[in-house]
């Protein structure tokens, strides 16, 4: 008896191949750290670090200001239920000001990733 006919060898069928046009790998560029995957990286650490002063230059002049304010203008006087009002903006307002200005931050610092990532998929 006779035992099973050889297969032939295998070949890879494809749907549809893509002529003149170059496949965009950049997933593959980011991981291998290749040119454009390393200015892929830099753009997104440049948008993150021009977003991070921005936000901490914004926050500082705010800050800053609040001496100035208080030294030019008659707030330094004014009193609000038995303590100065500079107390309470310093001691008050200054927290609720600060959560704001890291939910912004937090905000746009995502969405620059999630358009990296739109970017960076094939």
């Amino acid at each position: 008896m006779i035992g099973p006919a050889p297969r032939p060898p295998r070949r890879r069928v494809v749907l549809a191949e893509r002529r003149g046009a170059r496949r965009v790998r950049t997933r593959v560029e980011v991981a291998e750290q290749t040119e454009i995957g390393a200015a892929l990286i830099g753009g997104l650490v440049r948008a993150q670090l021009g977003l991070a002063l921005s936000c901490g230059l914004a926050l500082a002049l705010v800050f800053a200001a609040l001496p100035l304010l208080f030294r030019v203008t008659a707030i330094a006087e004014t009193v609000v239920l038995g303590i100065r009002l500079p107390w309470l903006l310093l001691g008050g307002a200054a927290y609720p000001v600060l959560w704001l200005s890291g939910r912004v931050y937090l905000r746009l610092a995502e969405r620059n990733e999630n358009d990296f990532l739109e970017l960076t998929g094939d």
